[in-house]
């Protein structure tokens, strides 16, 4: 896993570890702006990656209109 301080990724991190997972993935909702983000987080380079994969197969999901937030 490469060393990400971004504030969301550290966040993703804490719960990981507060909650003994080796995947996480955090969607955050701005209603108010009409926007969101997926924050991915693995607890090896591996499950990086394929953390990362299923944020962005969420990401496409909901960019593409098939996946609706509400």
């Amino acid at each position: 896993m490469s060393w990400n301080p971004s504030p969301e990724v550290a966040a993703a991190r804490d719960y990981g570890k507060k909650f003994n997972k080796d995947k996480v993935i955090i969607l955050g909702i701005d209603e108010l702006k009409g926007t969101f983000e997926i924050i991915s987080y693995g607890k090896t380079k591996e499950k990086c990656s394929e953390a990362k994969k299923i944020a962005d197969d969420l990401y496409n999901l909901v960019n593409d209109g098939i996946l609706e937030l509400r």
